[in-house]
């Protein structure tokens, strides 16, 4: 029995009873913080189990994949005065990681970091083009997918502007120009379609936020149909902001964070700065239409090997599925 501060009682008198300090059962002496770490540990292996037994559960009789991995990560482009956290030391540990993943969305990639990330992921194929000049110059948000998981069927960029189709348009009060890369995919197995679409809104313009947010709706609801549709991405907003707002006002999106089956794991932020994880900005998100079932949805903390942050961002995953037509709304 313990009182309000947590320390035994026996008889009616309190004890202090340190984690770190060795008890004995049957004359075996076990450590109580040891034993939280195992326990922690089982719980976490059991949880993974979990989301193996529901996606085997939910694949459909037409042999679709129970569940697909998608990340969307910004990965910071490659400033050269960025001293220990330079490219160079980060682009294997950005390249280890997105090989976990079956679709990957990423922003601030510039030509360089494109090149060598299409050299290290040699088992997907991408695409993304430069926001300059809807070619090779400037930051590209491009979609990187398994190839023998999917195949392509059509893509393009759409620019964050009053004039969408203008490759370095840069809208409202936009600092730089913005874009939003999208691509429809065959899920080779079933011939299944999906549209998958990444962005990064501008870090500094108001309205441009709040616009992008309603040019992406649109834009994504007409070009979907019945498509499943994802859209994922740095929006540089939190949760209830009005860019946020704008894209789920209307219900066609939702957070798949709201959606997750399972509870959602890791930092309440995606934010570090190179520095340390500053809490509750989440700023990263993974938006979902009613078409989809989300398993599971995390923010994750890759490293190097020197110990330190992969990015100035925290990379979000989300464990999808199709559901089924008749469990939609």
């Amino acid at each position: 029995m313990t009182d309000s501060c947590g320390n035994a009682q026996v008889d009616g008198t309190s004890w202090q009873v340190d984690a770190r300090m060795p008890i004995h059962f049957a004359g075996v002496p076990v450590v109580l913080a040891s034993v939280e770490r195992e326990i922690s540990m089982w719980l976490r292996l059991l949880s993974a189990g979990l989301l193996i037994w529901i996606g085997m559960v939910a694949v459909s009789d037409g042999g679709e994949p129970a569940m697909w991995k998608i990340v969307t990560y910004n990965i910071r482009f490659a400033n050269p005065g960025d001293g220990d956290d330079v490219w160079a030391n980060r682009r294997d540990t950005v390249a280890s990681f997105l090989k976990e993943h079956d679709i990957a969305g990423l922003q601030e990639v510039t030509l360089l970091q494109f090149q060598e990330l299409r050299d290290r992921l040699t088992a997907f194929d991408s695409y993304g083009v430069g926001r300059d000049d809807g070619k090779e110059a400037g930051e590209h948000t491009p979609i990187f997918y398994r190839r023998d998981l999917f195949e392509s069927i059509d893509r393009g960029t759409f620019w964050l502007s009053e004039s969408p189709q203008e490759p370095g348009s840069r809208g409202w009060d936009a600092a730089l120009p913005r874009t939003c890369t999208w691509i429809r995919l065959r899920e080779k197995s079933s011939g299944s379609q999906l549209l998958i679409a990444n962005t990064h809104f501008d870090h500094l313009g108001k309205e441009a936020r709040r616009e992008s947010g309603k040019l992406a709706l649109a834009t994504l609801r007409q070009m979907a149909g019945d498509t499943p549709v994802v859209l994922m991405g740095d929006f540089n907003c939190e949760p209830d902001s009005e860019p946020y707002r704008a894209i789920i006002e209307d219900g066609f999106f939702s957070d798949a964070r709201s959606r997750s089956k399972t509870a959602p794991s890791g930092p309440d932020s995606t934010w570090n700065g190179f520095k340390e994880i500053e809490p509750g900005q989440l700023i990263d998100h993974v938006f979902v239409c009613d078409a989809w079932n989300v398993f599971a949805h995390s923010v994750l903390d890759p490293r190097t090997n020197a110990g330190r942050f992969a990015s100035d961002h925290l990379p979000v995953r989300v464990l999808l599925g199709v559901r089924p037509a008749e469990a939609k709304n």
